[in-house]
C-alpha cells in the first residue's frame, strides 16, 4: 500500500501526491537522509515517525474567534444548559482543535459571560502531536489574532518578545490531549457524551465514506439533546449523515436528526428560555452577517419563511420563499434561503440552482459560496468546488481583516 493512501487510511485526510512528498521531503531532511534514501522511507502506521509524518500534512491554522458568531451561539447554549441542568457543569469538545485556538477562545467567552471553570469544562482533542503540544504551551504569534479589535488580546494574554501567552485563568477551562476521530468511531464513548462539541473546517478535507465515518463517531460522542457547531461548508454533508440545522439563521448549529424530528413533528423551535446573554467579547463583532433583508412584505415573508423551515415546514417554507420573490425578484437571501430549504429537503440540483441565483445577485455571499462549494465537491467537481471555496475565503479574509 502506498504512503498516501496510508495517510489517508489514518487521518481520513485527501492528500495530493506533492504534498505527501513536500512531507516526506521535510522529514528525510530532519532526519539527515539523503535522496537515495527515499526508496526506502516507509513509516508505518503506529510508529513515531509516521506520527511525525502526520504532522506535516494537517492544516492546523487557526485564529482566536474564528467566526465570532459561532462562539455567541455556544454561549447561549451553555447557559441554557446550565438553566435547566441546574448543578451539573456542562461538557464541550473541541476537535480538531489545532494549536488551541478555538477552545482558548470559548474559554474567554465563558469566561467574559461569568461562567467559570467549574460549571463548563473544555476537552481539546487535535490529530497532529505537534499541534498539542503548541496547544499546552499557549504561546502565540500576530497571526493568531486577526479582526479590528483586539482588546481581548491585551486583557487575557501577556506580550513576550514577539509572542503572546495565555494568562493561566484560562488553561484551567481546557484539557488537551492527542487522538483520532475517525478511531474513536470504533469503540462507543465510555460515561456522558458531550453536551457540546466543535467540529469546524474538518469534513471540508474528507471524502465522502470519510465524512459519514466521522459523523458516525460524532454522532455518539454528541448527547442526544447536545449541539453540535460545524463549519458553514460542512454543513449539508452533517445533515446527510442524521443531523439537521437547529435553525436556518444559523444553519452550523446542528442536532441530532431524532430530536430536531421531534421537535418538528410538535411543530415546535428549539425553545429559548427568558435569559438575555452578555455578548461574548468586543473582539467578536467583525463575523460575517447574512446579507440584509428588504424592508416591508418581503422581509416578512422571509422571516416566516425562516420559521416554516426551522420548524421542520419546508414544502410552506418553500411556497413562502416563492412569494416573496414573486414580490421582489432580486432579492438574494430568499433565493438563498430558498437553497438551504432544497438541500434539506434532498434536492441538490434545485438547491445549486437557487444557489448560483443567489450569487448571481449577491457574488459575496459566504455562506451560498460555501453551500455550492459543496454541492460541487459531492458531484465530483473537485476544480470547480476549490474555486468556489477560494473565493468563499476571499469573502471571509475581507471581512476579518483591520
Amino acid at each position: 500500500m502506498s504512503l498516501r493512501q496510508l495517510l489517508k487510511d489514518a487521518t481520513g485526510l485527501v492528500l495530493s501526491a506533492d504534498t505527501v512528498e513536500r512531507a516526506v521531503r521535510e522529514r528525510m531532511l530532519r532526519l539527515d537522509l539523503t535522496p537515495d534514501a527515499r526508496a526506502d522511507y516507509a513509516p508505518q502506521p503506529g510508529t513515531p515517525e509516521f506520527a511525525a509524518l502526520v504532522d506535516l500534512v494537517v492544516v492546523p491554522e487557526s485564529w482566536m474567534f474564528r467566526d465570532p458568531a459561532v462562539f455567541e451561539t455556544a454561549v447561549r447554549f451553555v447557559q441554557r444548559r446550565l438553566l435547566s441542568h441546574p448543578g451539573r457543569p456542562v461538557s464541550v469538545l473541541s476537535l480538531p482543535c489545532a494549536g488551541g485556538e478555538e477552545p482558548y477562545s470559548m474559554a474567554m467567552a465563558l469566561a467574559h459571560a461569568g461562567i467559570p471553570p467549574g460549571l463548563c469544562r473544555i476537552e481539546a482533542v487535535d490529530l497532529s502531536h505537534a499541534a498539542i503540544e503548541r496547544a499546552r504551551l499557549g504561546r502565540y504569534t500576530r497571526n493568531a489574532f486577526r479582526g479590528t479589535d483586539l482588546a481581548f488580546r491585551e486583557h487575557w494574554f501577556r506580550q513576550d518578545g514577539d509572542a503572546y501567552l495565555i494568562d493561566d485563568a484560562l488553561r484551567r477551562y481546557v484539557g488537551f490531549s492527542q487522538g483520532n476521530l475517525l478511531e474513536a468511531a470504533a469503540p462507543p464513548r465510555k460515561g456522558p457524551r458531550y453536551d457540546l462539541v466543535f467540529c469546524r473546517n474538518l469534513l471540508i478535507y474528507f471524502d465522502e465514506p470519510a465524512r459519514m465515518v466521522a459523523a458516525a463517531a460524532l454522532q455518539d460522542l454528541l448527547a442526544d439533546d447536545g449541539l453540535l457547531l460545524s463549519g458553514f461548508a460542512e454543513a449539508p454533508a452533517f445533515c446527510r449523515a442524521g443531523f439537521a440545522p437547529q435553525s436556518l439563521r444559523d444553519s452550523y448549529a446542528l442536532q441530532k436528526q431524532s430530536v430536531a424530528t421531534v421537535r418538528r413533528r410538535a411543530r415546535l423551535a428549539p425553545a429559548e428560555p427568558a435569559i438575555a446573554p452578555r455578548p461574548v467579547a468586543a473582539a467578536a463583532r467583525t463575523a460575517p452577517q447574512p446579507a440584509p433583508l428588504a424592508a416591508g412584505p418581503v422581509a416578512a415573508l422571509i422571516a416566516e419563511a425562516r420559521r416554516q423551515a426551522d420548524a421542520g415546514r419546508l414544502a410552506e417554507a418553500h411556497q413562502t420563499c416563492q412569494e416573496a420573490l414573486a414580490l421582489q425578484p432580486e432579492q438574494a437571501e430568499a433565493w438563498f434561503l430558498l437553497g438551504m430549504v432544497s438541500e434539506c429537503g434532498g434536492q441538490p440540483h434545485a438547491a445549486e440552482r437557487h444557489l448560483r441565483r443567489c450569487l448571481y445577485l449577491q457574488p459575496d455571499h459566504y455562506e451560498a459560496l460555501c453551500s455550492l462549494a459543496l454541492l460541487h465537491e459531492l458531484r465530483g467537481d473537485t476544480q470547480d468546488a476549490a474555486l468556489l471555496r477560494q473565493r468563499a475565503a476571499r469573502v471571509h479574509a475581507a471581512e476579518v481583516a483591520p
